[in-house]
């Protein structure tokens, strides 16, 4: 069973229907509900912080995005994949980090700052099984 999800796209509710692009991927998904969150967000941050935190944090957190699209490519070499995947954790890990900057200089209120968080975790989560289980996105 699929419904339509972002960007009009069908979301694969089945682990029997084959997932055809990055585009259907959930941890894609995730990861740019994740970026277009801390996008919204950043635009109310001081002007002094464009070239520095805010630049930081949306170039990292674009980046999980970027890098799972391109694991999906690299699929059927799976250290491939597996390392790509791992930049994007990483990737995640530094969006991480400069949420909890922008919480500690009174950027992001606490809420916000552990709403965003979770979002984090979520990806997180769907990352490592992936690089745990690579075989069943290897397009094989």
């Amino acid at each position: 069973m699929t419904e339509v999800g972002l960007w009009g796209i069908e979301d694969v509710k089945s682990m029997s229907e084959r997932i055809e692009s990055f585009l259907q991927l959930r941890v894609y998904q995730a990861a740019c509900a994740l970026d277009l969150a801390i996008f919204a967000e950043s635009k109310a941050w001081p002007r002094e912080e464009l070239y520095s935190l805010t630049d930081q944090v949306r170039r990292s957190s674009r980046s999980i995005g970027a890098n799972i699209a391109e694991a999906w490519a690299k699929r059927r070499y799976v250290a491939h994949f597996v390392s790509k995947l791992t930049d994007s954790d990483g990737e995640l890990n530094e969006t991480w980090h400069w949420i909890l900057r922008a919480a500690a200089y009174g950027y992001l209120p606490e809420q916000r700052a552990a709403a965003l968080l979770t979002e984090c975790d979520s990806v997180g989560r769907m990352l490592g099984k992936m690089m745990a289980e690579p075989e069943p996105f290897s397009g094989a």
